[in-house]
C-alpha cells in the first residue's frame, strides 16, 4: 500500500525569508512549524522538503552552503522530535530549462517513486502559486500559507500549524 505525504515548500513556509540563505546561523523556524510537523507526522504522513534554491545559480551561496542551512534546520527539527523523510532543491535560475524548478513537478514525482507515495492522498504546502501549480501538477491537494493571492489552490491558511489543522 501506498504512503501519503506531505511536501513543503521551504522559504516562507516553515521558515521567514529573508533572502538567500546562506548562513546557517540566519536560519531559523517560524513558531508553531515543529509541532505542526509532528501532528503531520502522527497523522501518518511523511514530510518532504521541495525548495527552489537559484541563489545557488546565482553565486550568492553553494551547495556546501545549503547543506549547512538544511543540517541546521534538520537540528532544529530532531530537537523538537520531527524529520523529513527527503528533501530535494533546484539550484537553477528562473528561464534556465530544467525539469526541477517549482512550477515543474519533477521533485515531487521523483520523492513520489522512490518513496512509494500516493500523490492523489498527498498534499502540497507553500506560500507561492509556483507551489500551488508544483503541487497541482503533481496531483496533490494544495494549501496555501500566508499572504500570498490565491491561485487556485484547495485550500488557504495563514500559516502552517493552520495548515496541519487542515
Amino acid at each position: 500500500m501506498k504512503s501519503r505525504a506531505v511536501f513543503l515548500d521551504r522559504d516562507g513556509t516553515i521558515n521567514p525569508d529573508p533572502g538567500y540563505i546562506g548562513d546557517p546561523g540566519q536560519f531559523e523556524l517560524f513558531p508553531g512549524v515543529v509541532p505542526a510537523l509532528r501532528r503531520l507526522s502522527a497523522a501518518g504522513f511523511k514530510l518532504f522538503l521541495v525548495t527552489n534554491q537559484s541563489g545557488i545559480g546565482r553565486g550568492y551561496l553553494t551547495s556546501g552552503d545549503l547543506k549547512a542551512v538544511h543540517e541546521r534546520m534538520n537540528s532544529l527539527l530532531a530537537a523538537g522530535g520531527v524529520s523529513f523523510d527527503g528533501i530535494r532543491y533546484c539550484p537553477h535560475l528562473p528561464g534556465e530549462e530544467c525539469s526541477c524548478r517549482k512550477p515543474n513537478p519533477a521533485m515531487v514525482l521523483d520523492l513520489a517513486r522512490e518513496h512509494g507515495i500516493d500523490l492523489k492522498k498527498s498534499w502540497f504546502i507553500g506560500d507561492k502559486a509556483s507551489d500551488i501549480l508544483c503541487g497541482r501538477r503533481a496531483g496533490c491537494r494544495t494549501v496555501l500559507v500566508g499572504n500570498g493571492q490565491d491561485e487556485g489552490a484547495d485550500f488557504t491558511a495563514p500559516d502552517l500549524p493552520a495548515a496541519a489543522e487542515l
